[in-house]
């Protein structure tokens, strides 16, 4: 039996080389791997002296020689490639070890750059060893993770080579190996090409290749199963959240704690709390404490605040936990942090409450969502229009406190799904109606909720007001100013109605539909 080990990542090959030479696998190596092979006292055959070339190019070409992808590619069953071999004195490789340059890493560290250019580190005799091992699966073992020395160890061992199964599982993962350093290479020419040409924001194609992380509950329902995947070899926020404790995360829990650290890390540099039922916030407040936030927002919907989802962007305190002690059960509490004996507390009262640990959200990418069998790809969701973007279009001009509450009131809209309606006052958001089919029902269900305690405040509309009934809803629900794109046709019918009401309106100039 012969094994080429051609790898960058040379984390346990010392021990692996060794196993394989007491099993009696003849090695074959190259560069740095075969050195270190050699400087443990094991024999290795250079891949130069088995090809009678040397590498050349600054290392750019050493594999790519058919005595070594001949010995790799042969069909051991068909008598011409047979011939072909033995005609051209090539050995058979049985076994094929490779792990790609870094790509994505510092050039400057790389061993072979000099140039110190990203282009260096775009592999091409290690993917295309790897490609033609997993190609050749029936006949070759190709091993691309460390992590799986061990059990193929084991199977050589104990017959002499690895099974067909195990070798068509190591094929799929050395051809998902190749598949995500492609992709990322590519998402390099992307994110060079947005430098170059910063409108060319939505690229030609795009290349995702995701790795199974956590294995979740279940899905949307019990009885779909459910997982999250995480971009191959590229570290997840989510690979970092912590969780104390409390039951299994499932589909829904991460899908609106994603939502609340969202809108929670939306709402300026005050304490703030958000609470998220089924992916729309019921409540939301930013308050001088975080104990006072909590409060407020569980106070703007008691009842769709029960199994809700609570982020808090302030380390939980005693006197904040207190509050939530006093309030509903949530099913899940997301927090940069915990001061002592507050997690312990949490445990005691509500034993299946997940407790999550987080850093705040980073930057979104592309939005990417599944169609049937296609998908539809955009720009994140933004705020694009700055406060100092806004017209005032009525005859009244508005005060600063009520510019506060129409600031806030549109900072929660944009994360309400359509036709959304929020009443607020005083940073906390009083009444929010989603999700309706026309934009009154959803100023009624706001108007219903808010519950007279929005009056003086802000209505803020996610999209225009196509008639002047939404204005004479919003004036109804007692508030004093409208913050809403406008863009309408009637548009100066829904001015005439706020300024008949004596309300100041905004134009913001942007839409916010969230679907």
């Amino acid at each position: 039996m012969r094994a080429l080990l051609s790898v960058y990542d040379k984390s346990g090959m010392g021990e692996f080389a060794k196993a394989l030479h007491d099993l009696g696998v003849e090695l074959v190596s190259s560069g740095g791997t075969a050195r270190a092979i050699a400087e443990s006292g094991l024999p290795v055959t250079d891949i130069a002296d088995l090809t009678g070339s040397p590498p050349m190019l600054g290392h750019r070409v050493v594999t790519l020689h058919p005595k070594v992808h001949g010995g790799i590619l042969a069909d051991r069953r068909d008598p011409g490639h047979l011939r072909d071999v033995e005609e051209h004195g090539i050995d058979l490789i049985d076994l094929v070890v490779s792990n790609l340059y870094p790509f994505g890493a510092d050039p400057s560290s790389f061993a072979h750059a000099e140039s110190a250019a990203s282009t260096d580190l775009i592999d091409i005799g290690g993917p295309t060893l790897t490609r033609a091992a997993a190609k050749n699966h029936e006949f070759v073992t190709i091993l691309v993770d460390p992590a799986d020395y061990g059990a193929v160890l084991a199977e050589i061992e104990a017959g002499g080579n690895t099974s067909a199964s195990t070798r068509r599982r190591l094929a799929r993962k050395a051809f998902a190996h190749t598949a995500a350093y492609d992709a990322a290479i590519v998402q390099w020419f992307d994110d060079e090409e947005r430098v170059l040409n910063p409108d060319e924001v939505l690229p030609a194609s795009i290349h995702l290749a995701l790795e199974r992380g956590d294995e979740l509950r279940y899905g949307e329902n019990p009885h779909q199963r459910g997982a999250r995947y995480g971009i191959k070899n590229q570290p997840s926020w989510w690979d970092a959240v912590e969780q104390h404790s409390g039951l299994a995360l499932s589909y829904l829990n991460i899908f609106d704690a994603d939502a609340a650290w969202k809108l929670v890390h939306d709402l300026g540099d005050q304490p703030a709390v958000t609470i998220i039922k089924h992916a729309n916030p019921c409540g939301a407040a930013t308050a001088d404490t975080l104990a006072e936030a909590y409060a407020n927002a569980f106070a703007c919907d008691p009842r769709s605040a029960f199994g809700g989802i609570v982020a808090l962007n302030r380390v939980v305190d005693l006197e904040t936990i207190e509050e939530i002690e006093a309030a509903a059960q949530a099913d899940l509490i997301i927090a940069p942090g915990y001061a002592d004996g507050v997690v312990d507390r949490i445990i005691a009262k509500r034993k299946t409450t997940r407790i999550l640990q987080a850093s705040a959200p980073p930057a979104a990418g592309l939005s990417i969502r599944q169609l049937s069998d296609s998908y539809l790809v955009q720009e994140p969701h933004s705020f694009a229009s700055a406060r100092d973007d806004w017209q005032v279009v009525s005859k009244t001009e508005p005060t600063e406190a009520q510019l506060r509450d129409a600031a806030f009131a549109w900072r929660v809209c944009g994360h309400v799904t359509s036709n959304a309606i929020v009443l607020a006052k005083d940073g906390t958001s009083w009444g929010i109606g989603a999700g309706q089919q026309n934009r009154v029902e959803s100023g009624e269900i706001a108007a219903a909720k808010a519950d007279g305690r929005a009056v003086g405040g802000a209505c803020a509309s996610d999209a225009f007001y196509p008639f002047r009934d939404g204005i004479d809803a919003a004036a109804a629900a007692g508030v004093s100013i409208v913050i809403q794109p406008g863009g309408s046709v009637r548009d100066e019918d829904t001015i005439a109605a706020a300024d008949e009401h004596g309300l100041v309106m905004i134009f913001t100039g942007e839409r916010q539909f969230k679907h």
